[in-house]
C-alpha cells in the first residue's frame, strides 16, 4: 500500500469519526428568534426539534421556562397535528409589566399528539415577553419524548470555557434593548390600531385628491390647447373671407 493511499484512508477514517461525534451535538433541541430578541421587548421564537432516531418518531416536547426570569406573556402559534398546553404558576415576587402587576407566569409549554418522522425536524413557535433587561440570555430546559417511550433531557447548561455538554439546554441570546422596548412581536393596542387605520385613510384620501387634481389639470390643459387651435383656425378663416 503506497503512502498516498494510506493518507487517504486515514483521512476518511478521521472524517467519519468527526461526523459520528458531531451527529448527536447537531441533533439537539434549540431555540432561535425570528429577527431580534431585544431586552425589554417581545419576540417570536422557534423551538427546533430534529428527529435523529431511525426507529422512532418524536411525539412530545416539554419546554420549561427559567424561574429566575419569568415571562408574563407566552402565546403559542398553532402547529398542525399538535396539541399545545400552557402551564402557569404563581410567582413568589409579582412582576410589573406596562404598569400592571402580574402574579403568575408561564412555567412550561407542552406539545403532544403529533409526530416528527426520522430525518425531519419540526418548529414550535412562541411569542414571548416582556424579555428581561438584566441578563444576556435565557436558558430553557426541554424534554423530547419518542414513540418507543424513550426520553432525552436537554437540560445541561453550557459552562464558560468548557466543551459543549452531551445534552445541552436550548439557550436564547438577547440583543441590546430597543429604544421603545418593544420587539417585532409586541402586541398593538386597539387605539393604536385605530390611529394607524385613520392615518392610512388620510393618506389614501390625500393621494386620491392629488390624483383628481392632476387629472383636472390635464383636462384643462387639453381644452386650452383645443380652444387655442380653434381660435387660430377661426382667425385664418376670417382673414380669408375679408380678403375675398
Amino acid at each position: 500500500m503506497n503512502v498516498s493511499r494510506r493518507i487517504a484512508i486515514a483521512g476518511a477514517v478521521a472524517a467519519s469519526s468527526v461526523l459520528m461525534l458531531a451527529g448527536p451535538a447537531l441533533a439537539h433541541v434549540s431555540v432561535q428568534p425570528e429577527g431580534a430578541a431585544a431586552k425589554g421587548g417581545y419576540a417570536v421564537v422557534n423551538f427546533k426539534v430534529p428527529n435523529e432516531r431511525d426507529d422512532a418518531q418524536t411525539v412530545k416536547l416539554e419546554v420549561s421556562f427559567p424561574a429566575d426570569h419569568p415571562l408574563a406573556s407566552v402565546q403559542p402559534q398553532a402547529v398542525p397535528g399538535w396539541t399545545v398546553e400552557v402551564t402557569k404558576s404563581k410567582l413568589d415576587k409579582p412582576l410589573t409589566v406596562h404598569g400592571k402587576q402580574i402574579n403568575e407566569a408561564v412555567t412550561k409549554v407542552t406539545w403532544s399528539g403529533g409526530k416528527v418522522e426520522s430525518g425531519y425536524f419540526q418548529k414550535f413557535p412562541l411569542s414571548i415577553g416582556a424579555l428581561p433587561t438584566d441578563t444576556d440570555k435565557l436558558v430553557f430546559k426541554a424534554i423530547q419524548t419518542y414513540s418507543n417511550g424513550e426520553t432525552v433531557r436537554w437540560i445541561e447548561e453550557q459552562k464558560q470555557g468548557a466543551e459543549e455538554p452531551a445534552n445541552p439546554a436550548p439557550v436564547l441570546t438577547l440583543s441590546a434593548a430597543a429604544a421603545d422596548h418593544h420587539g417585532a412581536a409586541a402586541p398593538a393596542s386597539d387605539d393604536k390600531k385605530d390611529d394607524m387605520a385613520g392615518h392610512d385613510d388620510k393618506k389614501t384620501e390625500a393621494a386620491s385628491d392629488s390624483k383628481d387634481t392632476d387629472n383636472t389639470a390635464r383636462v384643462l390643459g387639453v381644452v386650452g390647447i383645443v380652444v387655442g387651435v380653434a381660435g387660430v383656425a377661426f382667425g385664418v378663416l376670417a382673414g380669408r373671407r375679408r380678403a375675398a
